[in-house]
């Protein structure tokens, strides 16, 4: 039969594993807050007690003060996300232009960012520096122009978003995903490109024209002067008659030349020549 000494025996017993355990329990959770890791392509910032730590935390495990500080993880890798914004040409039509922003955090920033942008960079200060630049830049354009020079807006959004950020952020691309116009307007410019395209095929088909009918004058001025040259050239030499008969002479039978029914001189082959120069 149990005696009370030997149930206060057990209780205390149990009490100091109880104690023991929870120690241990405890020395975990310390363990576990006192360390971090920080994921490949992002930056710590460490916040103690709402006051920001100057310097960054690297990639990688760590140790902190634990349950008073914590590990706030920043993306430096690059990141792309997709914008619409809504503008306005130089001749006062809507145009709804969408881009895909590239860009990544410099790792010397991310304490700067956290501190002075709340939340998500791209919403704060990536977005409405890129709307603003590209409202200036369509603005400058005819809506006709923006539709066909995409990548010249895109290149001076580029730089006027750049210049507007600062080295605080790095934008490395711009990317014209989409322009879109009013039915009407669309309409109206595809018919002017058609239009251009149907009056430069026939300055094409004019100007070729105009190639082969000076190609055709130049060939038969060039024969004409050949033939006069040949007929100033038997007038002066005319043995020249005979030497050409002799070149293209086969040597089959007496050659004779000219004469006929009608008339005219006879041109005969001296034969014993031929046949003495052969």
């Amino acid at each position: 039969m149990a005696t009370s000494h030997d149930f206060n025996t057990d209780l205390a017993g149990m009490k100091k594993y109880l104690g023991v355990g929870l120690l241990i329990f405890v020395l975990l959770i310390m363990a576990f807050a006192g360390t971090y890791i920080i994921e490949p392509g992002h930056r710590g910032v460490f916040v103690t007690m709402g006051k920001v730590h100057p310097a960054f935390a690297p990639e990688g495990f760590g140790f902190k003060a634990p349950l008073i500080t914590t590990v706030i993880p920043m993306a430096v890798r690059q990141q792309t996300q997709s914008m619409k914004a809504e503008c306005y040409s130089s001749d006062l039509q809507q145009v709804n232009v969408e881009v895909k922003v590239l860009y990544r955090i410099p790792e010397s920033a991310v304490v700067k960012i956290y501190q002075e942008f709340s939340g998500d960079p791209f919403d704060t200060l990536i977005l409405p520096r890129v709307s603003e630049a590209l409202k200036e830049v369509t603005a400058l354009q005819s809506a006709e122009m923006i539709v066909r020079k995409r990548e010249d807006i895109k290149t001076k959004t580029l730089a006027a978003a750049k210049a507007k950020i600062g080295p605080i952020l790095i934008i490395e691309d711009i990317v014209v995903q989409n322009i879109t116009l009013t039915k009407e307007l669309e309409a109206a410019i595809e018919a002017k490109m058609v239009q251009e395209q149907e009056a430069a095929k026939a300055k094409f088909t004019q100007q070729k024209a105009e190639i082969e009918a000076n190609t055709v004058v130049i060939r038969a001025k060039g024969e004409a002067q050949s033939i006069q040259i040949r007929g100033k050239a038997l007038r002066e030499s005319p043995a020249l008659i005979q030497l050409q008969i002799v070149e293209k002479w086969d040597g089959k039978a007496p050659l004779v030349i000219g004469g006929g029914q009608g008339g005219g001189s006879n041109i005969i082959l001296p034969l014993g020549d031929l046949k003495s120069a052969h």
